[in-house]
């Protein structure tokens, strides 16, 4: 079959598309038939090895796993002994190992059921940025009806996700972006937009009781400054930062502050899991969130598609359609 591949780690110029062995599903896995992936941050810093730390668990020297991607949707073709709930033919959507091939194998627990109003594309953008959107608001910051929350990076990936799952429980929701998505933070349910070209959030007057923050370029002080006596600020993901240790750093600083202070500081680890892909696959088919694409691109091309998600301008998810659709 073919593959994106990497054998080092390097900037997108070290993809290449070979041929390589079709996986086989293991007893708790199956095996897919990939229709369409989509492109996250996580697959940049995979394919770049940094921040340095990141290699630790990924392979000092070359990633342990050679074929890039990890979002994907498409049909089964086979399932391990062990696979009860998924048969030949089901139409799926999560996480997997290696989406940016013909085939790939998942866990059992790692898919579900694909979203009846969804294309393939539509999807494959879903499982980690809108799993990280769910735990973000849900478990880390607890979002509660009523409440003012606050998305910074609102028309990407993660934050078109959280803008929409944040309206759908209730709250009322500020958008933070550049000027040329203005139009699509709003289109997508955001109460109020601040174009932080123009003004800046923590200057409005407006204190939030929920922060979360996907742009990774902002001091806690900053942010602490939009954020209520009580409030609770999430980070998502580990953007900024040197090469070493990415956006880590911060991260840490705000676990280390947050007892000192009366407002909750943190962040936390998304773990793509099949109840809570049920759980975007309900709010999906119900019509309060739907999926963003920016740009398709075909297999061929998945170099120059992380490359346009890393510039940082796309306006929701990136996705790469399969040669075998």
């Amino acid at each position: 079959m073919k593959a994106i591949v990497q054998d080092t780690y390097g900037s997108p110029d070290v993809l290449e598309l070979k041929d390589i062995d079709k996986p086989v599903a293991g007893d708790d896995d199956v095996l897919l038939r990939v229709h369409a992936a989509s492109v996250h941050i996580g697959d940049w810093h995979l394919m770049a090895g940094l921040p340095y730390l990141i290699r630790m668990g990924y392979g000092l020297r070359a990633p342990k796993a050679r074929v890039r991607g990890t979002d994907v949707a498409g049909r089964v073709e086979a399932v391990g002994k062990h696979v009860t709930q998924f048969h030949p033919g089901d139409e799926v959507f999560g996480t997997c190992n290696g989406s940016f091939a013909e085939y790939a194998t998942a866990r059992k627990d790692k898919v579900a059921p694909k979203p009846a109003n969804l294309t393939f594309e539509q999807a494959a953008t879903v499982p980690t940025s809108g799993s990280a959107a769910l735990h973000g608001l849900r478990d880390a910051g607890r979002v509660q009806p009523g409440q003012k929350v606050l998305i910074i990076g609102a028309a990407g990936g993660v934050g078109s996700f959280a803008v929409q799952i944040a309206k759908a429980f209730g709250a009322h929701v500020t958008g933070v972006c550049s000027t040329t998505k203005v139009d699509l933070v709003r289109s997508i349910g955001a109460d109020d937009v601040i174009d932080y070209t123009r003004d800046d959030f923590a200057e409005t007057g407006q204190r939030h009781d929920l922060i979360l923050d996907t742009a990774g370029n902002r001091s806690l002080s900053h942010l602490r400054r939009a954020l209520a006596s009580r409030g609770t600020l999430v980070i998502v993901g580990a953007e900024g930062g040197g090469r070493w240790f990415g956006g880590i750093d911060r991260q840490l600083r705000a676990h280390l502050l947050s007892p000192f202070v009366s407002q909750k500081l943190g962040t936390f680890i998304s773990k793509e899991k099949g109840q809570d892909l049920v759980v975007l696959k309900e709010l999906i088919e119900a019509g309060k969130v739907t999926p963003v694409i920016d740009r398709t691109y075909p297999l061929t091309e998945a170099p120059e598609a992380i490359r346009y998600l890393h510039e940082g301008h796309a306006r929701g998810k990136v996705v790469i359609t399969a040669i075998n659709r």
